[in-house]
């Protein structure tokens, strides 16, 4: 595994980044909402966004948590699409395994909860999301319709490209062996060999890796609505990482 020195450490607020003869650990110590804690690695700079990986690779790494995670966490490659407090924000390019605690709800995948331990994948830089934007209001209000929300949000999911597997939670508390193979046509992920995911959906330009573990939520539901912010961390919770690769195929 890369040793912690080539990679880029984001610590904010009560987030510590340290690393053992075997892992790194990304741990946020206990704070109030009205700082964001995050502790993450990457291997880009937040200011240029200078990304470095494209497909066709594969991301292997052992991962487990302790504690009880309030915000998100996991690990992947992604656009840096916001930075919390930061003005700004790109169409999201993401896949990842990702964890939203029970306060968030970004229910994209339809039959999906908007929160839990998933595969995901995300890719908003398409034709289909640009020739559906200007219908975004109308959507929003006609989503609210059961039936209607049955029929046509398929169509609003594959516009902004989400694929999602809902994964048992359960496996977080150890360690398990989790890869993505990225190729320019589809993905796999897979846990322990086995597959988790399988999806076309999937970004084709060059993406940046990160794991992290943080004390935001996200509210985002095809119904309009819409919010976000930080939550309390009562006691210190933990993402730990072994075995990190990330090899061309």
């Amino acid at each position: 595994m890369p040793p912690l020195k080539a990679w880029r450490l984001t610590e904010l607020g009560g987030g510590l980044v340290e690393q053992t003869a075997d892992e790194i650990s990304l741990r946020l110590l206990p704070g109030s909402a009205s700082v964001y804690h995050d502790a993450q690695i990457s291997d880009y700079s937040a200011d240029s966004r200078d990304f470095n990986n494209a497909p066709p690779l594969r991301l292997e790494v052992r991962a487990r948590v302790s504690g009880e995670i309030n915000g998100t966490a996991g690990f992947g490659f992604w656009n840096q699409a916001f930075v919390p407090g930061e003005r700004g924000f790109r169409l999201p390019q993401a896949l990842w395994f990702f964890f939203a605690g029970p306060d968030n709800d970004i229910a994209l995948a339809k039959g999906l909860a908007g929160n839990g331990w998933k595969a995901a994948t995300f890719n908003a830089k398409n034709w289909r999301f640009y020739a559906l934007l200007p219908c975004a209001p109308l959507g929003f209000l006609l989503m609210r319709s059961r039936p209607l929300y049955d029929a046509l949000w398929p169509l609003g999911q594959a516009a902004i490209g989400v694929s999602e597997a809902a994964l048992d939670p359960t496996l977080l508390a150890e360690f398990h062996n989790y890869s993505i193979e990225w190729r320019g046509d589809g993905a796999t992920f897979t846990i322990d060999g086995d597959v988790a995911l399988r999806t076309r959906t999937v970004p084709r330009n060059r993406l940046g890796f990160i794991a992290w573990i943080d004390n935001q939520y996200a509210i985002v539901k095809p119904q309009g609505r819409f919010g976000h912010g930080l939550l309390d961390i009562a006691q210190e919770q933990s993402l730990h990482l072994r075995d990190i690769s990330i090899t061309p195929l």
